[in-house]
């Protein structure tokens, strides 16, 4: 990779830490590569704790904007995804989730993917509901 890449220039997770798993056999196609929708839907996971904190109840996905796949995820890489909020609308949140894997063989943390995900909240009927102005 290159100087000017981003995955270089952000040496460090951003956000706080909301989800952590080991990649399995059985999330990984024949040649070891972890399916990238195994990958978007722990990102989702960890977005939507994130919101549901912010929102104080329920909150649903409804755009999953920007994403970027930068390295593979490998069968027995340990994924963390972190998650910072970006903007708080009347009844939205908009996060941007990025997923790192410490490779199980040398120990090194590298950024492999990011995407910019956007929930509503919602109420008991899964109708939107206005987000409190201040945070928890």
């Amino acid at each position: 990779m290159s100087q000017s890449d981003p995955v270089d220039s952000c040496p460090v997770p951003s956000g706080g830490l909301f989800l952590r798993t080991i990649a399995m056999p059985g999330d990984a196609n024949p040649a070891g590569d972890v399916f990238g929708g195994w990958l978007l839907s722990q990102m989702d996971l960890a977005g939507g704790s994130c919101a549901a904190q912010r929102a104080r109840g329920r909150t649903a996905t409804i755009a999953i904007d920007a994403m970027k796949f930068h390295l593979p995820v490998l069968i027995g890489d340990e994924v963390s995804c972190y998650v910072e909020i970006l903007k708080v609308g009347r009844t939205s949140i908009s996060v941007m989730v990025e997923a790192w894997a410490r490779r199980s063989r040398n120990r090194e943390l590298l950024k492999v993917t990011e995407g910019r995900f956007t929930f509503v909240a919602i109420d008991d009927d899964r109708n939107p509901r206005p987000v409190d102005a201040e945070p928890v």
